[in-house]
Protein backbone atom coordinates (compact mmCIF):
# COMPACT_ATOMS: atom_id res chain seq x y z
CA UNK A 1 0.00 0.00 0.00
CA UNK A 2 2.69 2.68 0.98
CA UNK A 3 4.65 1.72 -2.49
CA UNK A 4 1.67 1.97 -4.42
CA UNK A 5 1.15 5.57 -2.55
CA UNK A 6 4.42 6.29 -3.64
CA UNK A 7 4.18 5.31 -6.45
CA UNK A 8 0.88 7.81 -7.04
CA UNK A 9 2.48 10.71 -6.07
CA UNK A 10 5.82 9.79 -8.20
CA UNK A 11 3.44 10.12 -11.01
CA UNK A 12 1.79 13.03 -9.72
CA UNK A 13 5.10 14.82 -9.59
CA UNK A 14 6.09 13.41 -12.88
CA UNK A 15 3.42 14.87 -14.68
CA UNK A 16 3.12 18.50 -13.31
CA UNK A 17 5.30 20.26 -15.09
CA UNK A 18 3.81 18.79 -18.40
CA UNK A 19 -0.02 20.26 -17.01
CA UNK A 20 1.57 23.49 -15.95
CA UNK A 21 3.31 23.95 -19.80
CA UNK A 22 -0.31 23.24 -21.45
CA UNK A 23 -1.64 25.59 -19.14
CA UNK A 24 1.06 28.31 -20.10
CA UNK A 25 0.49 27.93 -23.48
CA UNK A 26 -3.38 27.66 -24.04
CA UNK A 27 -2.83 31.40 -21.59
CA UNK A 28 -0.30 32.44 -24.27
CA UNK A 29 -2.06 31.00 -27.23
CA UNK A 30 -5.46 33.27 -26.09
CA UNK A 31 -3.11 36.12 -25.74
CA UNK A 32 -1.95 37.08 -29.03
CA UNK A 33 -5.58 37.64 -29.82
CA UNK A 34 -6.33 40.06 -27.30
CA UNK A 35 -3.44 41.74 -27.55
CA UNK A 36 -3.76 42.29 -31.22
CA UNK A 37 -7.50 43.49 -31.11
CA UNK A 38 -5.98 46.12 -27.90
CA UNK A 39 -2.93 46.78 -30.32
CA UNK A 40 -6.53 47.55 -32.87
CA UNK A 41 -7.62 49.85 -30.56
CA UNK A 42 -4.94 52.10 -30.38
CA UNK A 43 -2.53 50.79 -27.53
CA UNK A 44 1.16 50.67 -27.33
CA UNK A 45 3.23 47.35 -27.34
CA UNK A 46 5.85 49.24 -25.49
CA UNK A 47 3.13 50.65 -22.89
CA UNK A 48 1.09 47.44 -22.96
CA UNK A 49 4.83 45.53 -21.98
CA UNK A 50 5.86 48.43 -18.94
CA UNK A 51 2.05 48.12 -17.31
CA UNK A 52 1.92 43.86 -17.83
CA UNK A 53 4.82 43.12 -15.62
CA UNK A 54 4.19 46.02 -13.46
CA UNK A 55 0.87 44.52 -12.96
CA UNK A 56 2.45 40.92 -12.77
CA UNK A 57 5.02 42.44 -9.88
CA UNK A 58 2.68 42.92 -8.21
CA UNK A 59 0.37 40.34 -8.34
CA UNK A 60 3.50 38.10 -7.17
CA UNK A 61 5.02 40.08 -4.74
CA UNK A 62 2.45 39.12 -1.95
CA UNK A 63 3.48 35.06 -2.11
CA UNK A 64 6.84 35.65 -2.58
CA UNK A 65 7.51 38.07 0.41
CA UNK A 66 5.55 35.57 2.69
CA UNK A 67 6.34 32.13 1.19
CA UNK A 68 10.08 32.14 0.54
CA UNK A 69 11.14 34.97 3.21
CA UNK A 70 13.53 31.79 5.36
CA UNK A 71 14.42 30.59 1.53
CA UNK A 72 15.12 33.69 -0.64
CA UNK A 73 19.00 34.13 -0.88
CA UNK A 74 20.65 37.53 0.40
CA UNK A 75 20.61 39.80 -2.61
CA UNK A 76 24.36 41.00 -3.56
CA UNK A 77 25.35 43.48 -6.27
CA UNK A 78 26.46 40.91 -8.26
CA UNK A 79 23.26 38.94 -7.87
CA UNK A 80 21.61 41.99 -8.61
CA UNK A 81 23.69 42.23 -12.25
CA UNK A 82 22.69 38.92 -13.42
CA UNK A 83 19.04 39.17 -11.86
CA UNK A 84 19.33 42.64 -14.26
CA UNK A 85 20.38 40.95 -17.28
CA UNK A 86 17.96 38.24 -16.65
CA UNK A 87 15.43 40.70 -16.79
CA UNK A 88 16.82 42.49 -19.74
CA UNK A 89 16.58 39.15 -21.95
CA UNK A 90 13.32 38.04 -20.32
CA UNK A 91 11.60 41.25 -20.50
CA UNK A 92 13.23 44.35 -21.36
CA UNK A 93 14.63 43.75 -24.54
CA UNK A 94 12.63 40.17 -25.55
CA UNK A 95 8.84 41.11 -25.02
CA UNK A 96 8.83 44.28 -26.26
CA UNK A 97 10.52 42.93 -29.78
CA UNK A 98 7.97 40.32 -29.37
CA UNK A 99 5.01 41.99 -29.21
CA UNK A 100 6.64 45.32 -31.42
CA UNK A 101 6.43 42.24 -34.46
CA UNK A 102 2.90 41.23 -33.37
CA UNK A 103 2.22 44.77 -34.32
CA UNK A 104 3.65 44.28 -37.81
CA UNK A 105 2.68 40.45 -38.50
CA UNK A 106 -0.04 38.42 -37.18
CA UNK A 107 -0.60 36.19 -34.52
CA UNK A 108 -0.10 32.71 -36.73
CA UNK A 109 3.20 33.65 -37.94
CA UNK A 110 4.60 34.60 -34.77
CA UNK A 111 3.42 31.61 -32.91
CA UNK A 112 4.95 30.11 -35.81
CA UNK A 113 8.46 31.83 -35.31
CA UNK A 114 8.68 30.97 -31.64
CA UNK A 115 8.95 27.43 -32.33
CA UNK A 116 12.07 28.40 -33.23
CA UNK A 117 13.09 28.75 -29.97
CA UNK A 118 12.94 25.01 -28.82
CA UNK A 119 15.87 24.53 -31.25
CA UNK A 120 17.90 27.33 -30.50
CA UNK A 121 17.60 26.17 -26.64
CA UNK A 122 18.38 22.94 -27.11
CA UNK A 123 22.02 23.83 -28.91
CA UNK A 124 22.49 26.49 -26.17
CA UNK A 125 22.11 23.76 -23.51
CA UNK A 126 23.88 21.10 -25.12
CA UNK A 127 26.98 23.53 -25.58
CA UNK A 128 26.46 24.65 -22.02
CA UNK A 129 26.05 21.17 -20.84
CA UNK A 130 22.59 21.80 -19.58
CA UNK A 131 21.30 19.04 -21.02
CA UNK A 132 22.73 15.86 -22.61
CA UNK A 133 22.74 14.32 -26.15
CA UNK A 134 24.40 10.49 -27.14
CA UNK A 135 22.93 9.85 -30.79
CA UNK A 136 24.00 6.51 -29.77
CA UNK A 137 21.01 5.94 -27.56
CA UNK A 138 17.42 5.96 -28.40
CA UNK A 139 16.65 8.66 -25.95
CA UNK A 140 19.59 11.53 -27.38
CA UNK A 141 18.19 10.13 -31.23
CA UNK A 142 14.70 10.88 -30.56
CA UNK A 143 15.49 14.24 -28.61
CA UNK A 144 17.40 15.35 -31.96
CA UNK A 145 14.77 13.50 -34.35
CA UNK A 146 11.97 15.38 -31.90
CA UNK A 147 13.47 18.69 -32.80
CA UNK A 148 14.02 18.44 -36.34
CA UNK A 149 9.97 16.83 -36.83
CA UNK A 150 8.95 19.74 -35.16
CA UNK A 151 11.36 22.70 -37.02
CA UNK A 152 9.95 21.28 -40.30
CA UNK A 153 6.48 21.13 -38.64
CA UNK A 154 6.50 24.58 -38.32
CA UNK A 155 8.65 25.60 -41.57
CA UNK A 156 5.19 23.83 -43.01
CA UNK A 157 2.82 26.21 -41.48
CA UNK A 158 5.02 29.07 -42.17
CA UNK A 159 5.68 28.80 -45.58
CA UNK A 160 3.25 26.55 -46.85
CA UNK A 161 -0.59 27.71 -46.81
CA UNK A 162 -2.53 24.77 -49.36
CA UNK A 163 -5.91 24.57 -50.09
CA UNK A 164 -8.56 26.82 -47.89
CA UNK A 165 -10.84 24.34 -45.59
CA UNK A 166 -14.38 25.59 -46.20
CA UNK A 167 -15.99 26.87 -43.39
CA UNK A 168 -19.25 25.07 -41.32
CA UNK A 169 -20.38 28.03 -39.33
CA UNK A 170 -19.76 32.07 -38.28
CA UNK A 171 -16.81 32.40 -36.06
CA UNK A 172 -17.79 32.93 -32.37
CA UNK A 173 -15.99 36.18 -32.10
CA UNK A 174 -15.34 39.19 -34.58
CA UNK A 175 -12.15 40.86 -34.41
CA UNK A 176 -11.31 44.10 -36.11
CA UNK A 177 -8.55 43.92 -38.57
CA UNK A 178 -6.49 46.34 -39.87
CA UNK A 179 -3.81 45.92 -42.91
CA UNK A 180 -2.15 49.22 -42.52
CA UNK A 181 0.26 48.51 -39.81
CA UNK A 182 1.85 44.92 -41.61
CA UNK A 183 5.54 45.28 -42.69
CA UNK A 184 6.99 41.60 -43.80
CA UNK A 185 10.28 42.94 -43.26
CA UNK A 186 10.32 44.52 -39.91
CA UNK A 187 8.36 42.34 -38.31
CA UNK A 188 10.11 38.83 -38.99
CA UNK A 189 13.38 40.39 -38.11
CA UNK A 190 11.60 41.33 -34.28
CA UNK A 191 10.05 38.09 -34.17
CA UNK A 192 13.45 36.33 -34.91
CA UNK A 193 15.48 38.60 -32.43
CA UNK A 194 13.06 38.38 -30.02
CA UNK A 195 13.38 34.04 -30.23
CA UNK A 196 17.08 34.48 -30.15
CA UNK A 197 16.86 36.76 -26.90
CA UNK A 198 14.22 34.05 -25.40
CA UNK A 199 16.31 31.29 -26.34
CA UNK A 200 19.76 32.88 -24.04
CA UNK A 201 17.03 33.65 -21.52
CA UNK A 202 15.73 29.94 -20.86
CA UNK A 203 19.56 28.67 -21.09
CA UNK A 204 20.93 31.50 -18.81
CA UNK A 205 17.54 30.94 -16.28
CA UNK A 206 19.46 27.28 -15.26
CA UNK A 207 22.43 29.28 -14.03
CA UNK A 208 20.19 31.91 -12.35
CA UNK A 209 18.39 29.43 -10.44
CA UNK A 210 21.09 27.43 -9.13
CA UNK A 211 22.41 31.05 -7.75
CA UNK A 212 19.26 32.56 -6.34
CA UNK A 213 17.04 29.30 -6.03
CA UNK A 214 13.33 31.24 -4.85
CA UNK A 215 11.31 31.13 -7.98
CA UNK A 216 8.36 33.47 -6.88
CA UNK A 217 11.55 35.95 -5.69
CA UNK A 218 12.95 35.56 -9.30
CA UNK A 219 9.72 36.38 -10.85
CA UNK A 220 8.93 38.98 -8.90
CA UNK A 221 12.51 40.88 -9.16
CA UNK A 222 11.96 40.08 -12.91
CA UNK A 223 8.83 41.56 -13.54
CA UNK A 224 9.58 44.47 -11.58
CA UNK A 225 13.10 45.36 -13.01
CA UNK A 226 11.92 44.05 -16.24
CA UNK A 227 8.88 46.48 -16.24
CA UNK A 228 11.29 49.31 -15.13
CA UNK A 229 13.65 48.77 -18.15
CA UNK A 230 10.41 48.79 -20.70
CA UNK A 231 9.39 52.06 -18.72
CA UNK A 232 12.69 53.71 -19.75
CA UNK A 233 12.17 52.68 -23.47
CA UNK A 234 9.02 53.18 -23.68
CA UNK A 235 9.84 56.90 -22.49
CA UNK A 236 11.67 57.34 -25.55
CA UNK A 237 9.54 55.77 -27.94
CA UNK A 238 6.10 57.80 -27.13
CA UNK A 239 7.91 60.68 -25.82
CA UNK A 240 5.83 62.85 -28.54
CA UNK A 241 2.71 61.04 -27.89
CA UNK A 242 2.21 61.23 -24.07
CA UNK A 243 -1.42 60.21 -24.26
CA UNK A 244 -0.44 56.78 -25.14
CA UNK A 245 0.12 55.89 -21.29
CA UNK A 246 -3.58 56.43 -20.91
CA UNK A 247 -5.40 53.63 -21.33
CA UNK A 248 -9.41 53.80 -21.03
CA UNK A 249 -10.72 51.11 -23.73
CA UNK A 250 -12.30 48.25 -21.82
CA UNK A 251 -10.39 46.36 -24.33
CA UNK A 252 -6.79 47.54 -23.54
CA UNK A 253 -7.18 47.60 -19.87
CA UNK A 254 -8.31 43.80 -19.94
CA UNK A 255 -6.00 42.89 -22.04
CA UNK A 256 -3.40 44.67 -19.65
CA UNK A 257 -5.05 42.55 -16.72
CA UNK A 258 -4.73 39.53 -17.90
CA UNK A 259 -1.70 39.72 -19.28
CA UNK A 260 0.11 40.98 -15.95
CA UNK A 261 -1.84 38.18 -13.61
CA UNK A 262 -1.92 35.14 -15.77
CA UNK A 263 1.37 35.49 -18.01
CA UNK A 264 3.80 37.81 -16.50
CA UNK A 265 2.54 36.23 -13.21
CA UNK A 266 1.04 32.69 -13.15
CA UNK A 267 2.93 31.70 -16.62
CA UNK A 268 5.98 33.39 -15.17
CA UNK A 269 6.01 30.90 -11.90
CA UNK A 270 4.97 27.80 -13.91
CA UNK A 271 7.71 27.91 -16.47
CA UNK A 272 10.39 28.82 -13.66
CA UNK A 273 9.82 25.99 -11.57
CA UNK A 274 9.14 24.14 -14.55
CA UNK A 275 12.35 25.06 -15.71
CA UNK A 276 14.47 24.32 -12.51
CA UNK A 277 12.41 20.80 -12.32
CA UNK A 278 13.40 19.53 -15.94
CA UNK A 279 15.28 21.73 -17.52
CA UNK A 280 15.23 24.91 -20.01
CA UNK A 281 14.55 22.57 -23.37
CA UNK A 282 11.31 20.67 -21.52
CA UNK A 283 10.00 24.35 -21.14
CA UNK A 284 10.75 25.56 -24.51
CA UNK A 285 9.36 22.13 -26.62
CA UNK A 286 5.85 22.68 -25.49
CA UNK A 287 5.93 26.38 -27.66
CA UNK A 288 4.64 23.73 -30.78
CA UNK A 289 1.57 23.72 -29.00
CA UNK A 290 1.07 27.07 -28.97
CA UNK A 291 1.44 27.13 -32.39
CA UNK A 292 -1.49 24.41 -33.42
CA UNK A 293 -4.29 26.21 -29.91
CA UNK A 294 -3.19 29.75 -32.48
CA UNK A 295 -4.39 27.98 -35.66
CA UNK A 296 -6.93 26.61 -33.70
CA UNK A 297 -8.57 29.35 -31.99
CA UNK A 298 -8.14 31.79 -35.11
CA UNK A 299 -10.41 28.80 -37.18
CA UNK A 300 -13.25 27.90 -34.84
CA UNK A 301 -13.27 31.10 -32.36
CA UNK A 302 -12.32 34.56 -34.70
CA UNK A 303 -13.55 33.06 -38.03
CA UNK A 304 -9.54 32.97 -40.04
CA UNK A 305 -9.08 30.63 -42.63
CA UNK A 306 -7.80 27.60 -42.18
CA UNK A 307 -5.51 25.58 -44.57
CA UNK A 308 -4.16 22.61 -45.48
CA UNK A 309 -1.12 23.36 -44.46
CA UNK A 310 -1.66 24.45 -41.17
CA UNK A 311 -3.24 20.93 -40.80
CA UNK A 312 -0.23 18.95 -41.99
CA UNK A 313 2.19 21.23 -40.08
CA UNK A 314 -0.08 20.72 -36.83
CA UNK A 315 0.12 16.89 -37.49
CA UNK A 316 3.97 16.82 -37.68
CA UNK A 317 4.12 19.44 -35.22
CA UNK A 318 2.64 16.68 -32.30
CA UNK A 319 4.59 13.74 -33.73
CA UNK A 320 7.60 15.99 -33.22
CA UNK A 321 6.70 16.82 -29.74
CA UNK A 322 5.57 13.71 -28.82
CA UNK A 323 9.13 12.07 -29.23
CA UNK A 324 11.04 15.04 -27.35
CA UNK A 325 8.76 14.43 -24.82
CA UNK A 326 9.99 10.90 -24.73
CA UNK A 327 13.36 11.64 -24.92
CA UNK A 328 13.46 13.66 -21.99
CA UNK A 329 11.32 11.64 -20.15
CA UNK A 330 14.09 8.91 -20.54
CA UNK A 331 16.37 11.89 -18.45
CA UNK A 332 14.76 10.63 -15.16
CA UNK A 333 14.64 6.93 -13.71
CA UNK A 334 12.62 6.87 -10.85
CA UNK A 335 14.08 3.91 -8.47
CA UNK A 336 12.20 2.79 -4.80
CA UNK A 337 14.43 1.27 -2.80
CA UNK A 338 13.42 -0.10 0.89
CA UNK A 339 16.07 1.21 3.32
CA UNK A 340 15.40 0.43 7.17
CA UNK A 341 15.57 3.33 9.82
CA UNK A 342 16.01 2.93 13.43
CA UNK A 343 12.77 3.16 14.75
CA UNK A 344 10.38 2.14 17.82
CA UNK A 345 7.57 1.56 15.21
CA UNK A 346 7.68 -1.54 13.11
CA UNK A 347 5.91 -0.08 10.26
CA UNK A 348 8.72 2.48 10.40
CA UNK A 349 11.75 0.59 10.16
CA UNK A 350 10.52 -1.29 6.52
CA UNK A 351 9.25 2.37 5.28
CA UNK A 352 10.13 2.60 1.98
CA UNK A 353 12.18 5.61 0.34
CA UNK A 354 11.83 7.16 -2.86
CA UNK A 355 15.35 8.04 -4.65
CA UNK A 356 15.28 9.99 -7.59
CA UNK A 357 18.51 9.33 -9.77
CA UNK A 358 19.24 10.87 -13.29
CA UNK A 359 20.32 8.61 -15.86
CA UNK A 360 23.89 10.65 -16.24
CA UNK A 361 24.27 10.28 -12.16
CA UNK A 362 23.50 6.32 -12.55
CA UNK A 363 26.02 5.65 -15.43
CA UNK A 364 28.79 7.24 -13.05
CA UNK A 365 27.76 5.58 -10.31
CA UNK A 366 28.03 2.15 -12.35
CA UNK A 367 31.25 3.00 -13.23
Amino acid sequence: MVVDYLSLRVNCRRFRPHIYMVIVQMASAFLYFITEAAFNHGMNPHVYVTYRHLVGGIAVFPFAYFLERKTRPKMTLSMFIEIFIYSLLGVGLTINMYFASLKYTSPAFLSATVNTIPTLTFILAVVFRLETLNLRKRRGLAKATGTLITLAGVMTIALYRGPAIKRLWEPLIHLMKSDFHKNWIKGPILSLASCISWSIWFTMQGFTLKRYPAPLSLATWANFIGAAQSAAFTSLAVRHHPDAWVQKSFINIATILFGGVVSSALNFIMIVWSSKEKGPVFVTMFCPLQTLLVVIFAYFIVGEKLYTGSIVGGVTIIIGLYLLLWGKAKDRVVIITSEKKPSLSAIKQNEPKMQIVTVIERESLNQ
